[in-house]
This record gives structure tokens, C-alpha cells and sequence, in this order.
């Protein structure tokens, strides 16, 4: 049972996109949310939508996704690949 909850905790804190995040930490030296995200005045951004989202680590976004600011890029989803 503790291998299987260290597992969980090492996934948890890889930096992969994780999917249908609703809930999202600032990025690192950015005070502001990302486009659909909004400030919890704290340490976290929320959203009423599910978004697949990853930060970016300052670069730029991989192919498929869009970057909405403030760090973050969102997966491309849909016929315009927007939503």
C-alpha cells in the first residue's frame, strides 16, 4: 500500500500535462491566470471548464497545443482546434 502511494505522489508531482484540469497552480513568476482561468487570489487559478492544460517552462508551446498565457498552453480540441 505505501509503494502504491509513493507511486501516486511521484506521478503527481511530474511536470506531464495532467488531463480535465479545473484547478491549476500559478506558474513560477506569474501573478496572473491563464486565458479561462480565474484568480483564487492565492496560489491557484480555477476554471468551471475542464481544460487539458501544461506549462510551458518558458518555451514555446508543442504542435497541437495553444498557449493562453500566463504561463500555461492548452490542447488543441475541436473543428477550429480552439476549443
Amino acid at each position: 500500500m505505501k509503494a502504491l502511494l509513493a507511486s501516486c505522489l511521484l506521478l503527481a508531482s511530474t511536470s506531464v500535462p495532467a488531463l480535465a484540469q479545473k484547478e491549476i497552480p500559478k506558474a513560477e513568476g506569474h501573478d496572473q491566470c491563464p486565458l479561462g482561468y480565474v484568480n483564487t487570489l492565492g496560489t491557484t487559478c480555477v476554471s468551471p471548464i475542464y481544460y487539458e492544460v501544461a506549462p510551458t517552462n518558458g518555451k514555446a508551446c508543442l504542435s497541437g497545443w495553444v498557449n493562453i498565457g500566463a504561463g500555461y498552453c492548452k490542447k488543441k480540441k475541436g473543428p477550429l482546434g480552439v476549443l
